[in-house]
């Protein structure tokens, strides 16, 4: 695979242990989803938070406050919004801010609506200028203006929208205007699953798949999936593949692992990409300082990808570090890779030198 012929959004899907979803994950993913809060592994804050608004919205027999959901890619978010509808027993209609390029599109969807309706949209942030002033609108008054006409002529036709609960979804909820995340009755933030919480996911899925697996190979494959129950659903597709042609059809820890050397993922959860950053920054440049554009020659990826799709994990697993005069490893990516780091030089004083003069 030519990594640069992708955008970085394709290259992470495209990765093993990438967060995005591609086709098969979207019908697997499916399949699996839990159907209630009580379903749902991990988020014990956000599933009681959330618990609490939506048996209060039933008992009032109001529609539900609307919802932001912020985090990484593969935490829960759409299958959220999904158990919302569920729990309030109201059909969803799903779209994304990127499909919403203008204020007709949003007006054409909010419209169709019927009443207690739930609109997901993913990627909120995302959304044109002009769609997103016109849910302000939506989002707290339940109306839209529908201009008709152009230029002195046109005019505002007020359009009366049924009560309905807004979920939205963003990776980057700093990109949200302060008046569209002031209109969210509940805001929620998705964090990182801990070992523990994804091998419950990867038991759960397994049988689900009727998959055959023992405590120490979910132990193998939830630490290796980055703390992301999306990457260990994907990881233990590909484990099943293996044991159902290499082995017996049984997820051991000695075949989790077998498989996954295959797919080159390591026992952090790191891929060819992730490795060949760190590589290029200890082998080649000792550790660092180095630019980013530099770095990026070095491993032969673009720029954006390596800054974009490999060093927020790497970051994330304190391998790397960000620094004003570029990036630095670590002492933990010197002991991953069995590599051991140069001895500062010291200058004629005794002194370490470290502009290595």
């Amino acid at each position: 695979m030519n990594w640069d012929d992708t955008t970085d959004a394709e290259a992470a899907a495209e990765r093993l242990v990438g967060a995005a979803a591609d086709g098969e994950d979207q019908a697997v993913e499916a399949a699996l989803r839990p159907k209630d809060l009580g379903e749902f592994i991990g988020q014990e804050k956000v599933r009681e938070q959330l618990d609490l608004v939506l048996r209060a919205a039933r008992a009032r027999g109001a529609t539900a406050d609307h919802v932001l959901l912020s985090g990484a890619p593969g935490l829960g978010k759409t299958t959220l919004s999904m158990i919302i509808a569920a729990e309030m027993e109201a059909p969803i209609r799903i779209t994304s801010g990127p499909a919403i390029q203008h204020a007709g599109d949003l007006a054409a969807i909010l419209s169709s609506l019927q009443e207690g309706e739930v609109l997901f949209l993913d990627e909120i942030h995302r959304m044109s200028r002009p769609a997103e002033e016109m849910l302000y609108m939506a989002m707290e008054d339940f109306r839209v203006d529908v201009i008709v006409g152009k230029g002195p002529g046109a005019t505002a036709i007020p359009l009366e929208l049924p009560p309905f609960t807004l979920v939205g979804a963003t990776t980057r909820a700093g990109l949200l205007p302060p008046p569209l995340r002031d209109r969210f009755g509940f805001t929620a933030h998705m964090e990182f699953y801990g070992p523990a919480e994804l091998e419950r996911v990867i038991h759960r899925s397994a049988g689900l798949l009727d998959v055959e697996i023992d405590p120490t190979g979910a132990a193998e494959i939830a630490g290796r999936s980055r703390g992301t129950p999306r990457i260990a659903n994907r990881l233990l597709r590909r484990v099943r593949d293996y044991a159902q042609v290499k082995a017996d059809g049984r997820i051991t820890q000695e075949i989790a692992s077998a498989a996954l050397a295959v797919y080159e993922v390591d026992a952090r959860g790191l891929d060819r990409l992730d490795r060949g950053v760190l590589e290029a920054l200890l082998k080649l440049f000792g550790g660092g300082p180095v630019g980013l554009s530099t770095l990026a020659v070095a491993v032969g990826e673009e720029r954006e990808t390596v800054e974009e799709v490999a060093e927020p994990f790497l970051v994330r697993e304190g391998l790397l570090a960000r620094t004003p005069r570029g990036r630095v490893a670590t002492p933990a990516a010197w002991a991953h890779l069995g590599l051991t780091p140069p001895r500062p030089q010291s200058s004629g004083n005794g002194q370490p030198d470290l502009f290595g003069a």
